[in-house]
Order: C-alpha cells, then sequence, then structure tokens
C-alpha cells in the first residue's frame, strides 16, 4: 500500500504518519495478497474536533471511512475498526451468496467504484450542477447493489441488472429499508 497523507489546519508529523501507516496497514491481513493501491489519508481539525478519512480505492473494492473524535489517535483506531467492519461484513456475506451459487469459497464479489454522486446547491432561485461524475455500470443483482450502496455511505445506487440488463436504482428509505427503481418495459 502506498500511503498519501494531506493534513488540513494540521501539521503531519513523523509520529502521525507512522501510527497511520502502522494502524492501516493491519488491513492487508485481510487480503490474500495484499493490495497495491493507494491509501489516501485526510486529516483536519476544525474547533478542537479531530477528523480523518480515509479511502482505499481498489480494483473491485472501495473503502471509505471517516471518523471524528477529539482525540486524533483514538480517531484513527475508530478509522481502523470502521474498516474492518466493513471488509468482514461485506466479505462474509458476498461469500455466503457465491457458497449458495455454487461458487469457490473465497470469492471476494466484484463491487462497483464509488457510484454517482452529484452535488447541488442552490444559488438564488436556480439549480446549478456543480459536479459530474461518471462511471462504468457492471453487472449485479439488486442484493450486492445495496452491499455496495451502504459500503459507500450513500443513500442511493446505479447498476446494471444482471438478469434485465436494464438500468436500476436501488435506494434507502426513511424507514430504514430498501427500495428499487426499475424502468418500464
Amino acid at each position: 500500500m502506498k500511503f498519501i497523507i494531506r493534513g488540513e489546519n494540521l501539521e503531519v508529523t513523523g509520529a502521525i504518519r507512522d501510527y497511520v501507516e502502522k494502524k492501516i496497514s493491519k488491513l492487508e491481513r485481510y487480503f490474500d495478497t495484499p493490495p497495491t493501491s493507494d491509501v489516501h489519508v485526510n486529516l483536519s481539525v476544525y474547533n478542537d474536533e479531530q477528523r480523518i478519512e480515509v479511502t482505499i480505492p481498489m480494483t473491485n473494492l472501495l473503502l471509505r471511512g471517516e471518523v471524528q473524535h477529539l482525540d486524533l489517535y483514538a480517531a484513527i483506531d475508530l478509522v481502523v475498526d470502521k474498516l474492518e467492519r466493513q471488509i468482514r461484513k461485506y466479505k462474509t456475506k458476498v461469500n455466503r451468496k457465491f457458497r449458495q451459487d455454487g461458487s469457490p469459497k473465497h470469492i471476494f464479489a466484484e463491487l462497483e467504484k464509488e457510484a454517482t454522486n452529484i452535488a447541488i446547491e442552490e444559488e438564488s432561485d436556480e439549480m446549478e450542477i456543480v459536479r459530474t461524475k461518471r462511471f462504468n455500470l457492471k453487472p449485479m443483482d439488486s442484493e450486492e447493489a445495496v452491499l455496495q450502496m451502504d459500503m459507500l455511505g450513500h443513500a442511493f445506487y446505479v447498476f446494471t441488472n444482471a438478469i434485465t440488463n436494464d438500468t436500476n436504482v436501488v435506494y434507502r428509505r426513511k424507514d430504514g429499508k430498501y427500495g428499487l427503481i426499475e424502468p418500464n418495459a
């Protein structure tokens, strides 16, 4: 793993850098081969609140965690715990699904990179799109799309339905359950 550590309103000292690298490197034990991707770490301080954001984009998976705490070292520990829970949760769920389908036991699902994230900002009475993202839609079922959406921490996820080959959207409802939007045939 190659670490890219950035500080906002905070100087990233050698001790902080070493601690971050040591803790996040522990995630390598969850993979058969150590990931070769970059690890993006943003450390910031606002109003005496320490904040850490970690993003690890991999070929078939995007790990992301964000934590705020009064102590920077505690925030680092908490974000690593969060990333470990993400890996264990999705690896278990996906492997269970593949075992039911008769696939090999240790396949890590092909999860999509970050879903469409369009920020809309109101200026006076106009709506202006301030960001556009493009991504490839990989075929998957709705259950896998929900897993990917949860892992990314988004409220919706756009994907290609592997069965119908249509573009679908899964979303989190206000009651905590999930919805699926399909086009009319």
